[in-house]
């Protein structure tokens, strides 16, 4: 697995493969978008607007877990 964020569009991208494998085709919903292989594997996943994405994951967890996840404010 290989783990990209990219601060100036604000996108954190995570492959699940180290292959290369070619994107055969994407869904959306919202702010995440999966590519997916011919064979329906997932390949690569990005979260877009990933500082608020995460900020709102986070707000989710219970407070004893949130304190152990390091989060700009």
């Amino acid at each position: 697995m290989k783990i990209r964020y990219d601060r100036d569009e604000d996108i954190m991208m995570i492959w699940f493969t180290g292959k290369k494998a070619r994107v055969d085709y994407a869904e959306q919903s919202k702010n995440l978008i999966i590519h997916f292989s011919k064979d329906n594997n997932p390949i690569l996943m990005e979260i877009l607007n990933a500082t608020e994405f995460f900020r709102d994951t986070t707000r989710k967890l219970p407070r004893n877990m949130r304190k152990q996840i390091p989060l700009n404010a």
